[in-house]
């Protein structure tokens, strides 16, 4: 009897401890975490900034490299294009040209008064007249040489261009050619239209073609 009397009232006390246990277990505060090491979460912080910074640096080159890649090709269509406006250009150049050779390939017509005689003019024109009629040629042809001498030189035998170094009525280049006529070429104007008459019978067989040259190319 004792015995079962102990027995029960150890089982009591061993509820009312177990209990108690859990009362206490439930009224006890939560526990804090630990805190971190603050050098380490600095070192982390510091590794994630590096990371973002390397990402940035990467995405920075391929837009680089791709604005690059961007201005060579705009670059070379640019060059490319200039190259064909030149070339073009140059095609319409030479087809005006070809045009205005062509239009200018047979003889011009000389439109200006033809004399009736040479003494309409006096002074060197009036030697240029007779000297041309002279040699052959017509009035009319003198009517050439005398537009032609006048763009020339103004028919001075003196008119000397000092660029080139032609020389006389019928600019000669160089001025001492006319030598084969007389040695008096620089003062004579008969002695220069000698020489002027002769070259251009030569060359363009008649004043009014040599003319036509220089329409032409503003040269004879």
């Amino acid at each position: 009897m004792t015995r079962h009397v102990i027995r029960g009232a150890s089982v009591l006390v061993l509820i009312a401890g177990l209990a108690g246990g859990a009362y206490l277990g439930e009224q006890r505060p939560p526990q804090t975490p630990a805190v971190a090491d603050p050098i380490q979460a600095e070192a982390a912080d510091m590794q994630l900034l590096k990371v973002r910074m390397n990402d940035h640096a990467a995405a920075r080159a391929r837009v680089t490299v791709a604005e690059g890649n961007a201005a060579q090709k705009a670059e070379s269509a640019a060059k490319a294009a200039s190259g064909y406006a030149k070339n073009l250009d140059k095609s319409v150049a030479a087809a005006k040209k070809a045009a205005k050779e062509k239009a200018n390939s047979g003889p011009v017509a000389f439109n200006g008064p033809i004399p009736s005689s040479c003494n309409e003019f006096s002074g060197s024109r009036a030697v240029g007249c007779a000297l041309t009629v002279s040699a052959g040629f017509s009035l009319t042809e003198f009517a050439c040489l005398n537009k032609l001498w006048n763009r020339e030189s103004g028919w001075n035998y003196r008119a000397e261009n000092r660029s080139s170094g032609a020389y006389g009525i019928p600019q000669s280049l160089p001025g001492n050619k006319m030598a084969a006529f007389g040695s008096d070429w620089k003062t004579n104007p008969a002695t220069q239209i000698k020489w002027g008459l002769d070259y251009i019978k030569r060359r363009y067989k008649t004043p009014c073609a040599a003319w036509n040259h220089s329409e032409q190319y503003n040269n004879y």
